[in-house]
């Protein structure tokens, strides 16, 4: 072959890496606009103050929890279908329980309802340490890997029934609860730290409340704050609570 052949095929080489070097990053730059409107025009304008709320908003990539047909869809405001019955929550309602919660940076999280993992790497930026429960093993299996992948040394996802905690690991600092039973568990108010907070939603399957609870002084304080629609909590056999 002519050296003018040759030089004429290494340059189509580097102009097709060149050309896929600029989509990817244009799809990535889309992605991270669309994740800065959100933050603003969904969070922000609604409320969100907590800096570190807003922070790790910005920060997690939820195109990343959504299915691949899913992707362009990622930063809407609202909730998505993520397999088995399940959705990844709206971004309000993710920030919104997030913030309530008040946490610290040494702070230990129970999240129980793992689903797609978006919720625990939001909490994971903030806080020390996280552990998710999730009783539908395909989505646990799916959350671990996705999480092992971007990083996140901090969360540990256990497949089981969310109703009963993580005793091994109590109490907590606080826990968020992603799922809705039809009362709140005891075995949660049990493993809840003195002072701690959890945030749960409550009620039937179209009529529920996001329900604030505190521990002082042993006892546990409710307060409603936001009327709210979840997928139901089940047990290991499908049940609702």
């Amino acid at each position: 072959m002519k050296k003018s052949a040759w030089t004429s095929m290494y340059r189509l080489q580097v102009f097709l890496i060149l050309l896929s070097f600029s989509s990817c990053t244009c799809a990535q730059d889309s992605y991270k606009e669309e994740r800065a409107k959100m933050v603003e025009n969904q969070l922000i304008a609604r409320g969100i103050r907590s800096p570190e709320v807003v922070s790790a908003m910005r920060k997690v990539e939820r195109h990343r929890f959504v299915p691949e047909h899913l992707k362009n869809q990622a930063y809407r405001d609202g909730p998505l279908p993520i397999g088995y019955g399940q959705t990844i929550s709206q971004p309000y309602v993710v920030a919104y329980m997030t913030e309530i919660l008040e946490l610290k940076p040494a702070d230990k999280v129970l999240e129980v309802g793992t689903g797609s993992g978006y919720q625990a790497a939001i909490l994971a930026e903030i806080c020390d340490s996280v552990f998710s429960v999730e009783v539908i093993p395909e989505l646990g299996q799916q959350a671990i890997r996705r999480l092992e992948s971007l990083g996140y040394a901090n969360i540990l996802v256990k497949i089981g029934d969310g109703y009963r905690g993580w005793i091994e690991h109590a109490p907590f600092d606080a826990i968020i609860v992603t799922c809705a039973p039809g009362r709140i568990p005891e075995p949660l108010t049990q493993q809840l730290r003195e002072g701690g907070s959890l945030i749960i939603p409550v009620g039937e399957r179209y009529v529920q409340e996001l329900v604030l609870l505190k521990k002082k002084q042993g006892k546990i304080v409710k307060k409603s704050v936001l009327s709210v629609l979840f997928v139901p909590m089940v047990n290991e056999w499908g049940m609702p609570y």
